[in-house]
């Protein structure tokens, strides 16, 4: 990982994204220095430019940033780490220097879709169509896109594998929609799990 600290005055910029929900978290700083010590310790650590010195983030507050990935861009001037924030990143209690926590992802907005499909009563939709069953229609349709699944992972087709994974990952999130869960509940659930 050949970083070019020459472009800009010795100092690049540094992207942190939770490694979980890929949200962007912060904006920093590093020197040379400050991303070997990144690299070696596995806690982020920046150059202050208030400061002029390095800056370990949650070196006052506790609220390290761990170091899952470190990646570098096509121009070697600008670092992408992925972290798991200790606790909040943002010195105004924020979570996010961007704002509160945002764990958005392409299944969320899946998830709005099939909400406002629902909550908008579009008729001729099959998200609305099989809702309008019942819960056990429903429940029904997920237990079967499951085995389905089950019987394509023991073949070695992977495009088949892949959509009924999809198949299943649509139909669970109409059932989560059933039962008036969010799937951010769900992936919180997740969350504290990973210890």
């Amino acid at each position: 990982m050949n970083m070019n600290f020459n472009k800009s005055d010795g100092l690049i910029p540094v992207i942190i994204q939770d490694n979980r929900t890929l949200q962007v978290l912060m904006l920093g700083y590093m020197n040379e220095e400050a991303f070997e010590k990144t690299k070696i310790e596995g806690i982020v650590t920046f150059f202050s430019r208030s400061k002029n010195r390095l800056w370990t983030k949650g070196e006052e507050s506790g609220n390290f940033l761990m170091v899952k990935s470190i990646n570098v861009d096509c121009d070697q001037d600008t670092i992408l780490i992925k972290a798991v924030p200790e606790n909040i990143v943002c010195h105004t209690g924020s979570f996010s220097c961007f704002g509160e926590k945002d764990s958005k992802g392409f299944l969320y907005e899946l998830e709005g879709k099939i909400n406002q499909r629902i909550d908008e009563k579009i008729e001729d939709s099959y998200t609305y169509s099989l809702y309008q069953k019942g819960m056990n229609k429903v429940a029904q349709k997920v237990g079967e896109e499951a085995i389905e699944l089950v019987i394509e992972a023991k073949d070695n087709d992977d495009v088949l594998f892949k959509n009924e994974a999809a198949d299943l990952l649509y139909h669970y999130l109409i059932l989560l929609k059933a039962k008036n869960i969010r799937l951010e509940g769900i992936e919180e659930i997740l969350v504290s799990r990973d210890k």
